[in-house]
């Protein structure tokens, strides 16, 4: 199954939905002293390993994080391929002078703001559907 392409059609049917709990970036050499069914994402750079987990879950680790986030899910399928999506709710984002730090999986994206403008974050992407 692939997912949609469409811009106007992702814009207006993505339906973010706001994951409960807070979120980290913490970086690590290696995966060994993890329990990666805890973890939500790795990503390998060439300095270190970043991964996103709960924010619970890095402080049982003992892992170091500056950035406490929500996670918000875009809900529509969208393609790898499409055009657009992250540059349009980005740049809505950006205006409401919200961050945002996106990860693109399989079937959707998902979008990393600070805690503290995760009300406002939901109204700015909410307001696509509209």
């Amino acid at each position: 199954m692939t997912g949609e392409k469409n811009l106007e059609v992702l814009l207006k049917s993505m339906k973010p939905k706001l994951n409960l709990g807070e979120f980290v970036f913490c970086k690590t050499k290696n995966l060994e002293q993890l329990n990666l069914s805890q973890i939500i994402m790795t990503f390998k750079e060439e300095e270190s390993i970043t991964i996103i987990a709960e924010k619970e879950i890095a402080d049982q680790l003992d892992l170091d994080y500056s950035f406490v986030a929500s996670w918000i899910t875009l809900t529509v399928h969208s393609s790898l391929e499409a055009v657009g999506l992250t540059a349009a709710f980005s740049n809505a984002l950006s205006k409401n002078g919200i961050s945002c730090n996106v990860v693109a999986a399989y079937y959707h994206d998902h979008i990393f703001v600070d805690k503290k403008n995760t009300d406002k974050a939901m109204e700015v992407l909410n307001a696509f559907s509209k």
